[in-house]
């Protein structure tokens, strides 16, 4: 497949990411579908054996590991310039506050680390997360030299895999920073739901629950939540927007009035006591 599209295999890495820290392997999926700028500067930086395999090489073809010894098309990317750089550039860079928040490690724990300009490579983008290879041998070796390993197709499925499907409203259990990388069909259905939701802060030890019935349902109110961290409500002012966690309560008709709807706000304030020990107000 390399060959044909003209790429020289001995110029050509192909990588297979598996995150160690296991909320960013989570989330990285998303990355790729909905915000492939910020998986592009998750890949850039690369240090030690990784580094000086890159620099020889004029074009990296990525992968993510969503199961053992298989790996699922992510892009392919012409690399342009090597930089190296310090921890304090690696840590400013745009994008990596947002990795961060998703999981990844603040310290590559490295004193060498390179930025590599990648482009995407025109044309491939029909292939992500539907284009499914072998990943032989040892599963901690992650890149590989394309001349010298055979990678054999073992699916191309109709599906994107990493368009992954909405859990049910009661799995939801999202971070602050994961509000962010949504991916679009979990915010299309979060526009279509109606109800009242908790706002748990892992710091303080209390919740604060809302409700949600207006412009985009619960999809508004927490997108505001997202860009401001507190939404405009005065307790959650003096929370940290990384240790808020979201989830829904109850879900309700969507022809059902507003005033029900607070209705079932204020009994659900009253059952887990968010006036008197919570974040609720009022």
């Amino acid at each position: 497949m390399l060959t044909t599209a003209g790429f020289q295999l001995n110029r050509t890495v192909v990588v297979r990411h598996r995150p160690t820290e296991r909320k960013l392997q989570a989330v990285l999926p998303w990355l790729v579908a909905d915000r492939p700028d910020l998986f592009q500067v998750y890949q850039s930086f690369q240090e030690g054996r990784a580094a000086a395999c890159l620099m020889r090489r004029a074009q990296v073809i990525s992968f993510l590991g969503l199961e053992p010894g298989r790996a699922v098309f992510a892009g392919a990317s012409q690399i342009g310039d090597a930089t190296p750089v310090s921890e304090e550039i690696f840590q400013g860079t745009s994008g990596q506050a947002e990795l961060f928040e998703l999981g990844q490690s603040r310290s590559t724990g490295s004193s060498g680390i390179t930025r590599f300009d990648l482009r995407p490579i025109p044309g491939w983008d029909r292939w992500v997360g539907r284009l499914v290879i072998d990943w032989p041998g040892k599963e901690l070796s992650w890149f590989r030299l394309a001349e010298k390993n055979a990678f054999l197709i073992t699916a191309i499925t109709e599906e994107n895999r990493f368009v992954q499907t909405m859990p049910n409203w009661t799995d939801l259990n999202l971070t602050w920073a994961q509000l962010q990388v949504l991916p679009r069909s979990w915010r299309a259905r979060l526009a279509e739901w109606r109800g009242v939701y908790l706002i748990f802060d892992t710091d303080r030890g209390a919740g604060y629950v809302g409700s949600a019935a207006g412009a985009e349902n619960i999809l508004g109110r927490w997108a505001n939540y997202g860009r401001t961290g507190h939404g405009g409500n005065v307790q959650l002012r003096s929370s940290r927007p990384e240790s808020l966690r979201f989830s829904i309560l109850q879900l309700t008709s969507p022809d059902l009035a507003m005033a029900d709807v607070i209705a079932i706000e204020s009994s659900w304030k009253a059952r887990l006591h968010t006036r008197e020990f919570g974040l609720n107000s009022n």
